[in-house]
């Protein structure tokens, strides 16, 4: 296994070759990814953790924008606000693939939760909504209800003595 993993960091260090630049850690060989990994490089001596933190964080900021172009009520309509989520998970994932890190990461879950706490937290969800209050009126007052007549009953059955009414 230890080999395998040796060949894919030469294979991909040997992909950045191609693009006519070294880069410091493995980069897909693609002209957007080249030129992620080359803001990456921009930064010495951060990790490509550190790096998919900031490239998220400009990315964030204009989902944040189009988020903040809505009405807060919009934000809880899926047809208005996919397009831009979608987006944004998208771009995640892309990002990730280019620097070599496995998508989802602890940071695209904490970004994603943080998105969902700050836009979603206050939606409605058909699921879980309580019933209307009539119904959950009804629900209640019919055993309440029900009570006193099953308890008379009992006691006219046992008042006969015979068992039989």
């Amino acid at each position: 296994m230890k080999g395998a993993v040796g060949f894919i960091g030469v294979f991909l260090s040997f992909l950045s070759e191609i693009s006519g630049h070294q880069l410091q850690f493995p980069c897909l060989n693609d002209p957007y990814c080249h030129s992620v990994c080359k803001i990456c490089e921009d930064h010495p001596g951060k990790p490509p953790m550190e790096c998919l933190s900031y490239l998220f964080d400009d990315y964030l900021h204009l989902f944040n924008n189009q988020m903040s172009s809505l009405n807060s009520t919009d934000w809880c309509v899926w047809d208005k606000v996919s397009s831009f989520y979608s987006d944004f998970s998208t771009y995640t994932e892309n990002i990730s693939d280019c620097l070599g890190i496995p998508w989802p990461n602890s940071l695209v879950e904490k970004l994603f939760v943080n998105i969902h706490a700050a836009y979603f937290k206050s939606c409605p969800t058909e699921e879980f909504s309580d019933p209307p209050p009539g119904i959950v009126f009804a629900l209640v007052i019919t055993p309440i209800c029900l009570i006193p007549v099953m308890v008379s009953l009992v006691v006219i059955k046992t008042k006969n003595g015979d068992g039989t009414s």
